[in-house]
């Protein structure tokens, strides 16, 4: 053969190696070991493989056309490799897909009937499934994803279907090892029970647990990022016995799959043509989330290594073992439950002890009451109810006889109600009053110590003062500061205040007797002006309105408030005036005024690039929770919003206007009012619907607060809008679409970090929550905003609170003029509501 012939039959050769079919028929040529099987828009794949590219086993498996190292994502001839290159797919007389050996015998087939064999067609999807239709009704007879594998691709899978008796679970079946595709010992399903929750077992054994599902997460995984929850949702029709379990890309990510591996963990796995493939969430990472770890009755905590312990009540089944570290045969009871004898714990009867911040345990069942309250009383009248839990949108869980699976979670835990004779809960009253008895010992031994102390130095401090200046000497006085009791308010020595006065004639001549020229905005309590004092200190001094909602009450309130609080993100209270009728407060000027004179100008917001929007957004964060949990006092602000956050000449965040702001006994979770004052948009639904406030209304109104300054719009701007009746609507479309990150401002395009956007949307949702129990505190949102815990993911909102006056038929407003109180600027929008 000559040089041209020899080209010519190589050439054949390669294009006979190297084809890419788009189908099989009965009719067409096999598909062998060198072809390919392509899917329409070239992603997938259908050929032979060697696992680790040397072994000679061969099998026929659906892959990823274009990643490398290369994905499979389903093997048809999983536990009977062929050897021989002569290896052959082929569509059989009988209609079938058919891998046949070199000798031609039969490894793997679909083994179906067909009703049309002759018009059998084999063809590949985009979606990886590999699927035989009969050619001439169109209709599938046999695909690959009724068939588990290891991997489940994008799409929606049914994973069981109850109202077919016949009806296998689909189940994830892992390979044996990274080089053997054949079943290993790992396979995952969801259980059918209610709600469903996915389970991995270990050659019949329970191995892990996710936990019930609760419309948004599985309950039991904490740590699941939000690339993780955004790709995972569960779809369960329970009255038709169908659960689907729904999976799409995550962002940033080309291709997806969700893998049970040979070892025993589910992994979200991430393809993008930087990095390859690579995990961006697995489970279980540590021992503790192996099921049972610690037994009945033990519960786990996330150390390395393992650390067990058993619950209050109930001591080790076996010291022995429990010293050595075996902890498998758990916990049994120190003192036997009294069921029947009474209903209440201090009569004899058994109790209940809350245990917070745990997962879920095992073997539940639902019960169908949807109140808390109703759900501890089935319990505690069933002698057979161990413990219950109600958790959000699952809703009554209860257990009989063993607790077990139980372990501490850090963070997004659930409140677990464990069922105890009255002495042990007896027992935990009599320790707390043993301390209740001992603290006022030590702590009254302390307070005598310190005013000794405190009395000592100032008689040491007055003796030397006379000693310098002879005792007569007074022509250096001080800068006068006196304890203040405004007039009519109450004389009690705690709430005296100790400020620096002004006179009114020092504010007129500090403000040019109040002139326009020096204005620099106006609040619902009246307007603010930039002063000059006499030693060239310049201040803003708010000068209360005699018409404004503002009385004795919310004036005495802010000084008294912030004269106490010193934190880098709060406005300075410098001092006050009151004469007559005036009621005046002097603030630390802030060059840069209020966050509002920039976010929504449009000449000014670009002043604001990204940067500075999350500097903004970390500054409020951090003063509200020094409000909440770090300051002297416990303060719920009660009117955050755009206007009242100051920013000072490096655009450094403070939070002011303290007139509404309610101080919280430590105690308390929620409180009332008879008189609903804030800003609409911001006032979260209790608050607004029934007076009811806490932490969680500062944090709702900080959530609309980060949507304002992530997007550069007011929440009051969506009025007339139909497609985005509220701001919260609009960024949850934006959620929705792109994580939120095409809901962030133009202006800040070029500076802005996607995954700082879509971190600052995920907690501004989570803030934004319906529920106050499902939002997180203020120290929860400054771990999210600094990335230092996975961000859960938020639910949408109901949108039921949009920006207009409340319909006079529900709410009685307490003025007969207006309810509303609407300034100049919109630098306040304040309304006065009779909370029900």
């Amino acid at each position: 053969m000559g040089r041209i012939g020899f080209f010519f039959f190589a050439l054949f050769l390669f294009a006979h190696v190297s084809d890419s079919l788009p189908n099989l028929t009965s009719s067409s040529s096999p598909l062998f070991p060198n072809q390919t099987l392509t899917s329409p828009n070239q992603i997938f794949e259908v050929g032979f493989f060697a696992p680790d590219n040397s072994s000679r086993n061969r099998y026929l498996g659906v892959r990823f056309k274009q990643t490398y190292p290369q994905a499979i994502v389903w093997v048809a001839n999983r536990g009977n490799p062929v050897t021989d290159s002569a290896a052959r797919l082929i569509v059989n007389a009988g209609g079938n897909l058919e891998l046949q050996d070199g000798m031609r015998r039969r490894v793997w087939s679909t083994n179906v009937s067909a009703s049309s064999p002759s018009a059998a067609i084999a063809s590949l999807q985009d979606d990886g499934n590999l699927v035989l239709r009969d050619g001439s009704t169109g209709q599938n007879v046999w695909q690959s994803g009724d068939h588990s594998g290891d991997t489940l691709i994008a799409g929606k899978w049914l994973m069981f279907n109850a109202s077919n008796p016949t009806a296998e679970p689909f189940r994830l079946n892992a390979w044996k090892s990274a080089a053997d595709p054949s079943p290993g010992e790992f396979t995952a399903s969801f259980l059918l029970q209610t709600p469903p929750q996915a389970t991995i077992w270990r050659n019949q054994t329970t191995y892990w647990r996710s936990g019930p599902w609760d419309k948004a997460r599985f309950t039991n995984i904490p740590d699941m990022d939000t690339d993780y929850q955004s790709s995972l949702t569960l779809l369960d029709d329970l009255d038709q016995g169908l659960v689907y379990l729904s999976l799409s890309p995550p962002r940033n990510c080309t291709y997806t799959t969700f893998v049970l591996s040979s070892s025993g963990s589910l992994e979200l796995r991430c393809w993008d043509r930087t990095r390859g493939w690579y995990a961006r969430w697995r489970t279980p990472k540590s021992q503790c989330e192996n099921y049972g770890s610690c037994g009945e009755f033990g519960v786990c905590e996330r150390n390395d290594p393992l650390v067990c312990n058993c619950l209050k009540g109930f001591v080790p089944k076996s010291e022995e073992e429990w010293r050595q570290g075996n902890w498998s045969g758990g916990c049994i009871r120190r003192t036997e439950l009294l069921c029947g004898k009474s209903s209440v714990s201090s009569n004899g009867g058994d109790g209940f002890l809350k245990l917070s911040g745990v997962n879920v345990p095992d073997s539940s069942e639902f019960m169908r009451v949807w109140d808390d309250g109703e759900c501890s009383r089935q319990c505690l009248n069933n002698c057979s109810c161990t413990a219950y839990s109600f958790v959000n949108g699952i809703g009554c869980l209860m257990w009989k006889g063993k607790v077990v699976d139980l372990q501490v979670l850090p963070f997004a835990g659930q409140d677990l109600y464990l069922r105890l004779a009255s002495t042990e809960l007896d027992d935990e009253k009599q320790q707390t009053a043993r301390l209740i008895v001992i603290l006022p010992t030590i702590l009254g031994t302390l307070v005598i110590a310190a005013l000794v102390l405190v009395l000592g130095l100032v008689m040491w401090r007055k003796r030397r003062v006379n000693t310098t200046k002879g005792g007569t000497d007074n022509s250096s006085v001080p800068s006068k500061r006196v304890t203040y009791v405004p007039k009519g308010y109450s004389e009690e020595p705690d709430e005296s205040l100790e400020l620096p006065m002004f006179d009114l004639e020092s504010i007129e001549i500090a403000t040019d007797s109040f002139n326009t020229d020096n204005l620099l905005g106006r609040g619902g309590f009246g307007p603010v002006y930039k002063g000059k004092l006499p030693d060239g200190k310049v201040v803003a001094i708010k000068r209360l309105s005699s018409s404004s909602g503002q009385g004795a009450n919310e004036f005495k309130n802010e000084i008294m408030l912030i004269s106490k609080l010193q934190h880098r993100n709060l406005v300075r209270l410098l001092g006050c005036c009151i004469d007559k009728l005036e009621k005046i407060l002097v603030y630390e000027y802030m060059p840069k005024k209020s966050l509002d004179n920039y976010l929504f100008d449009s000449t000014k917001k670009a002043e604001l690039d990204w940067p500075t929007r999350f500097n903004i957004i970390h500054g409020v964060a951090r003063g509200l929770l020094y409000l909440h949990r770090d300051s002297c006092l416990r303060i719920i602000h009660r009117d955050l919003k755009v206007s009242n956050i100051l920013l000072d000449e490096k655009m450094n965040p403070k939070i002011s206007d303290f007139g509404l702001a309610r101080i919280f006994e430590g105690t308390q979770d929620l409180a009332s009012t008879h008189k609903v004052v804030g800003t609409l948009g911001y006032m979260s639904p209790e608050y607004l619907l029934a007076g009811m406030f806490s932490e969680k209304s500062d944090v709702f109104s900080f959530g609309v607060l980060v949507l304002e300054i992530v997007s550069g719009r007011k929440t009051t701007s969506f009025h007339y809008e139909e497609h985005h009746p509220s701001l919260l609507s609009y960024a949850w479309r934006s959620w929705e679409k792109s994580w939120g990150v095409d809901m962030a401002d133009e202006t800040v395009a070029e500076s802005s970090k996607p995954s700082e956007v879509s971190r600052c949307m995920n907690v501004g949702l989570l803030c934004v929550q319906d529920h106050a129990s499902d939002r997180p505190t203020m120290a929860s949102v400054l771990s999210m905003l600094s990335g230092e815990t996975s961000l859960p993911r938020p639910s949408k909102p109901t949108y039921t609170f949009q920006n207009k006056a409340p319909n006079p038929a529900i709410y009685n407003a307490q003025s007969s003029s207006s309810a509303e109180k609407w300034s100049i600027n919109d630098l306040t929008e304040s309304i006065i509501v009779e909370g029900r």
